[in-house]
Parts: C-alpha cells; structure tokens; sequence
C-alpha cells in the first residue's frame, strides 16, 4: 500500500494540534505520537492531500483495496475511520476533522499546513477551509451530540464502561445460579408457597436468557461492531424487561446489607439500561 504521491512531496502536514510526518509514518498530537492503525493512516493522507473536497467512497476502496481483494468494504472502512476519529477524538455527529456526506464520501474540514515542500495541488502552504470561520469548531472546542447534548468523551470510554455493564449482570446471573439453594430459603421466608417457586423459576428463565444476551453484548462490543447500536435499541424492550426484573435482586440480599442499602442499589439498577443505551449512542452516533 502506497502512500499518494501529492502528500508525499511534503514531510509533515499540520492542522490544528495535531501533524503527520509523512517520512515517519506517524501522527503526532502536541507532539506526542498517537497510535493509528495503517488502513486509517492512509485515509488521513489522502483526506489531508485534498482538504476542503469530497473524497468518495469509491476512490478510498480502490486505492487502500485493490479489486481482487475480497473484503466487506462497507464495514472495513467504516472501522477504520471510526478508528481515525477516535484517534482525532472526533465525532462523526458533530465533526471537526472528517466530514461524512451520506452516500457520497467524506471530507476533511480543518486548515492545513504543510511543513516540508508545498504539494503541486497547494498554492500555499495553507489550505482554506471549507466553512466560515465563525462556523467552523476550533480545536479546543468541546464537541457535543446533537441529540443528547453532552460532550462525546472517547469511544473506547463509552464502549468500555458498556462492556463493564454487561460484565456486572454476567455477574449477577452466575452467582444466582450457583446460589440458587440459599435464593429458595431466602424467599421462601417472606413469600412461601407459590411466589417463592415463582421467583425460583423467574431466576432460572432469565439467567438462561441473559447469559448468552450479555455474552453476544460483550463481544460485540469488544470486538467494535458497527452494526451494534442498531441492533441494541431493535432488542432494547427485552433487555428493559430483563435488567427491570433484576434490578430487584438486592432485596434478596437485605438480611445481610439492610433495606435502605438493598433500596438504594435497586433504584441504581433500575437506570442502568438507559444507561447503556446512552452509552451505545455515544459509541456509535449514525455513520
């Protein structure tokens, strides 16, 4: 994989705090370097080379993926610059850097400035950008979901605090059903009869749902598939009921921690899937 031949002319291409030493292969934000990936690397050269244009979605799949090259191209370059923006901590709903224009391609906003030898395309070494400066988010300007209207913190924040979530109710079905004897003897106390063979078999049920439930989840998340907040909201009323019904859990546990503390963590847990719908907005804002 070649790097394009007009960003080769110059050693390093700055904009804003960050720079691209073409020669070193590397990105650098206030001089520290940043880790990228080489797929992302080269779109932020080719984007960089021609700033302020539309680079399509066709051009990048035929120079970063030759044509006998058998790849999901969608999801590759997708992955790759969700990669560049979390490098850049950019965003695609509120972007500073890389642009997405649906069904045609992206383009890259801020200014630019090249270090070492001008490229034929630049009549200075600056490139205007593309919208007013009035417009335009600086650098240091937070960047902000236009829905949910907070700061967008890092993906791998957002994706990593979602997994701990998922993480924790694997938790919680496992020792339920290791413990399922000492469950029986505890409800049986303030529900015997037919509530407390109700809520052994409501344990059993919804640990079997739930285990493979947060297995894919964690998976999921781990391994950055783009298709997943999609997929959460499609199958969110299920894990509403679900994660509704343990969220009860602790009371099973108020002879030992009390019924203030089994109280306070029950209405903690009862937030906690909107929690995690808020967290896979932010992970995986519309491409």
């Amino acid at each position: 994989m070649s790097t394009p031949p007009r960003s080769s002319a110059g050693k390093v291409i700055r904009f804003t705090i960050f720079e691209l030493d073409l020669a070193a292969g590397e990105l650098r934000k206030n001089g520290a370097r940043v880790r990228l990936q080489e797929q992302p690397f080269q779109i932020l050269v080719y984007l960089l080379d021609r700033a302020g244009e539309v680079v399509t979605r066709e051009e990048l799949r035929q120079k970063l993926w030759p044509a006998d090259t058998f790849v999901d191209f969608d999801h590759s370059l997708n992955t790759a610059v969700n990669k560049l923006r979390e490098a850049l901590g950019d965003s695609a709903s509120s972007p500073r850097y890389v642009e997405t224009l649906a069904r045609r391609g992206y383009r890259f906003l801020a200014p630019v400035q090249s270090g070492g030898a001008k490229s034929p395309a630049q009549n200075s070494t600056e490139v205007p950008p593309v919208r007013p400066a009035a417009e335009t988010p600086t650098a240091l300007e937070a960047s902000f979901h236009r829905e949910l209207e907070v700061p967008l913190p890092r993906r791998g924040l957002t994706r990593g605090l979602f997994g701990l979530i998922q993480l924790m109710y694997l938790i919680f079905y496992l020792s339920a059903l290791f413990r399922l004897g000492g469950i029986e003897r505890i409800t049986s106390g303030f529900l015997p009869g037919w509530g407390s063979r109700a809520i052994f078999i409501a344990v059993l049920v919804t640990a079997g749902v739930g285990i493979p439930l947060r297995c894919y989840l964690i998976s999921a998340v781990a391994f950055d598939h783009q298709g997943l907040g999609a997929k959460f909201q499609r199958i969110f009323p299920l894990i509403l009921v679900l994660d509704q019904l343990w969220a009860v859990a602790p009371f099973l546990l108020a002879e030992k921690i009390g019924f203030g503390a089994a109280f306070a963590a029950t209405a903690a847990l009862l937030y906690v899937p909107f929690s995690e719908r808020t967290l896979l907005r932010l992970a995986y804002p519309e491409m």
